[in-house]
This record gives C-alpha cells, structure tokens and sequence, in this order.
C-alpha cells in the first residue's frame, strides 16, 4: 500500500461514518446483480466540508499524475462530471482548480444526438470524473457523447472503483482511469479496523473476486 493509499483511507472511514456503505443483498440495473455491499457517494452532497476535502484529494491525484514521469494523466483542458453521481464531484474540483466544466445530458427518446451543457470548444481535450465504477459503463457513454462532439478524451478518475474490469474495460477503448479508493482497499480497512464483521466481509470480497466484467 502507497503512502498516497494511506492518506486516501479516511475518506473510506468518512463514507462509512456517513452511511455511504450499506450491507444486504442489492441488485442496481444489469452491472451490480445481488451484491452484498452498496455504496453511495452522493452522500457527500448533505456534508460540505467533507465534500470539499473530496475535491482536494482529486485535484492532488491529478496533480500527482501529471507530474510523474510517463505522465499517469495528461493535460486537458476542462473536466466533465457523469451525470448524476460524478457531476458534484466534478464541480467541487473544478470550483478548486478554477477549471471549465461540462457534462453530457442524459439522451431522452426526444434526442437525436448528444446534449452537451457548458462551454466547449471542437478538439479540446476533457477529463471525465465519476464517483462509482463498476464496469464502466457511464464513463463509456460520457466518452461516446464527448467525441461526438469533437472532444477528446484520455483519462478519467473515479473516486470508488468496484474492481469489476472496469479499469480494464476502458483501458480497452484509451482511456486511462485512476481511481481514488478501491473497494477492496475498503474492505480489508473497515475489517482491519472492526467496522465489519467477518461475514460482511467474507462475501463482499467474494463478489468481487467473482463478478469482474469481461473487456467488451
């Protein structure tokens, strides 16, 4: 474990505290089908302070990723939030590092095309914030729509990766995700630390040993 992991462990201890990280038996669309754990994120949005630090971490993961050699992120010129779970992370990176910010809509049976909101110009260059990836799905679709628009994108950061294939997934397509904690990281701080007992445990770490999304 890196010393940036460490760091990055009490917002694992805050989601928990927060009620981010609930234990059952949850089925959420066709990605996430009777998983023991349940995460949500979009928490955050009831706590500010917390939220802002969120923003902080991410800007030093980006920083940090520029500044190493073979760059793990490279330059871009705005970020783009994934509707809806990434978007409030997005925007509290974009308020810190004073960088323009867009998104893609949600297409409608109306839509003939992409809706991008913001201000953007053809060829700039984007990196794509989401708070959970499973396989990867929306990060996908927020590619697709970002290219239809001429918009190039190469990296994106998540601040929860399920370890599903996801990075795998899009590393497939180009582009590079970097994620700020990783759920069996998680796991293995919450069981460390006496916040779950061993079943919780046992069968989350199962799940996601089991259900890693093949590369499409």
């Amino acid at each position: 474990m890196s010393a940036s992991d460490v760091t990055n462990l009490w917002l694992a201890e805050a989601l928990f505290r927060m009620g981010a990280v609930r234990f059952g038996d949850f089925t959420l669309g066709r990605s996430t089908v009777g998983s023991p754990i349940y995460i949500d994120p979009k928490v955050l949005l009831g706590e500010p302070r917390v939220l802002a630090r969120v923003g902080e971490l991410i800007k030093t993961e980006i920083d940090a990723g520029m500044a190493r050699r073979g760059r793990r992120v490279q330059p871009f010129d705005m970020v783009a939030g994934v509707p809806f779970g990434g978007l409030h992370l997005a925007t509290a990176y974009a308020l810190l590092g004073n960088v323009p910010l867009i998104y893609a809509q949600p297409p409608t049976d109306m839509d003939h095309g992409p809706k991008i909101e913001g201000r953007y110009r053809s060829g700039a260059t984007v990196l794509i914030i989401d708070d959970l990836m499973t396989t990867g799905g929306s990060i996908l679709e927020t590619q697709r729509a970002l290219q239809d628009v001429s918009l190039v994108v190469h990296d994106a950061i998540v601040l929860v990766d399920r370890g599903q294939g996801g990075g795998d997934r899009l590393r497939a397509t180009g582009v590079h995700v970097s994620s700020i904690l990783n759920l069996t990281q998680m796991l293995n701080f919450y069981r460390a630390n006496e916040m779950i007992g061993d079943d919780d445990y046992r069968r989350s770490i199962e799940y996601v040993q089991t259900h890693r999304a093949s590369v499409d």
